[in-house]
């Protein structure tokens, strides 16, 4: 099982916002000095918390002080961007980080940045299907373009001003061929939108918004979806993100991520918790479709979605989802604010360094048993 890490960001709105993007590269930075295998950011126009405004730009500042870990989008918006220029900025992306690039894509879920873009009435669903087209038109094909499919809205051409001889008219292919790995973000249980993936070869990220026992819906619904074009589904293609803290001690975990006071955990599933009640959303949390949602409180939330204690503690919580859900990937962990800076940098460092190691040892005991 490999390690990954995603981040929203979000942080508390009193704080600056020079000051929080410094401590997301420090994170990420750790974490590719920890060995996760890849890192996740998150964008948003219009909030205040999660205040990355464009992921891949962020990600550019981090390619020469990293030196191992994948960057990846989490997620491009791909409603709220011409395909035309996303593709051109991502094929250079992963030749400036030569490789070390995933395209994490969805059509953007904040409907004030809709409204902002003046989108908000539109199907960002369908601008989504029809921009990724689009997009990976441009990467297998050559010039001259001429990239017209039916019922889509983006239409691309350069035949009538191109010059070939001298460069014009020409869009730059991805460093990675035939293309980087693309990933989509799954937040709705038993997510219809997870068979397109694996019919397409795009890989799942399941939230980690979600209980666990919606988990398999997703794994599921991959293989129906690569069933349909007789490929084999790959264990390894599924990452599964979960909150967790691990401290020294089960006391010390409890009081940072569950009771104590001003802990980061609560803050971000307040900030989840509100904006899905917002947002009419709240059956990602829900245990069954009819749950009431005056059962969904936050407590209710905190108690089904973090993973915390100690290092044998989160040992044995992994290994309970796995044997729960399935197998699976990747595990990835969810970046918070870092309210205590020790703390946040100690919790990916046992991770990194105890639990993973103890949970791949018990899987190869498990498997050879």
């Amino acid at each position: 099982m490999r390690l990954g890490y995603f981040t929203m960001p979000v942080h508390p709105l009193d704080r600056s916002w020079s000051e929080t993007l410094k401590e997301d590269r420090e994170a990420i930075i750790l974490a590719d000095k920890l060995g996760f295998h890849d890192a996740f950011m998150g964008e948003h126009l219009t909030d205040k918390a999660e205040n990355i405004t464009n992921s891949m730009m962020f990600n550019a500042t981090l390619i020469h002080d990293t030196k191992q870990i994948k960057l990846a989008t989490g997620t491009s918006n791909l409603s709220q961007i011409h395909p035309v220029v996303i593709a051109q900025q991502a094929a250079m992306f992963d030749h400036m980080s030569e490789g070390r690039f995933i395209f994490g894509v969805s059509p953007g879920a904040l409907t004030s940045d809709a409204e902002a873009l003046n989108i908000l009435e539109q199907d960002r669903n369908k601008m989504f299907a029809e921009a990724i087209d689009v997009i990976l038109a441009i990467w297998e094909r050559e010039p001259p373009y001429d990239i017209d499919f039916p019922d889509n809205r983006f239409k691309v051409s350069t035949r009538r001003t191109q010059a070939l001889e001298i460069g014009v008219g020409f869009l730059g292919k991805p460093y990675q061929q035939p293309r980087p790995e693309i990933v989509g973000t799954v937040v709705a249980p038993f997510s219809p939108g997870v068979i397109l993936m694996g019919k397409r070869d795009f890989h799942p990220l399941s939230a980690n918004f979600l209980l666990s026992k919606h988990l398999k819906s997703h794994w599921e619904n991959y293989c129906k979806g690569k069933a349909e074009v007789g490929v084999a589904p790959k264990v390894e293609d599924w990452r599964v993100a979960r909150t967790i803290f691990v401290a020294d001690d089960d006391k010390t975990a409890e009081r940072y991520a569950r009771t104590g006071a001003n802990n980061p955990y609560e803050f971000y599933w307040s900030q989840m918790w509100t904006k899905m009640k917002r947002g009419k959303r709240l059956y990602v949390f829900k245990s069954y479709k009819d749950q009431p949602d005056d059962d969904i409180t936050l407590d209710y939330v905190m108690d089904n979605c973090v993973i915390f204690g100690g290092v044998n503690k989160v040992v044995d919580q992994i290994l309970a989802l796995r044997e729960e859900i399935g197998d699976f990937g990747e595990i990835v962990y969810a970046g918070m604010d870092w309210v205590d800076p020790a703390l946040g940098k100690r919790s990916m460092q046992l991770m990194a360094e105890q639990v993973l190691p103890r949970v791949n040892a018990a899987i190869g005991k498990s498997a050879a048993a």
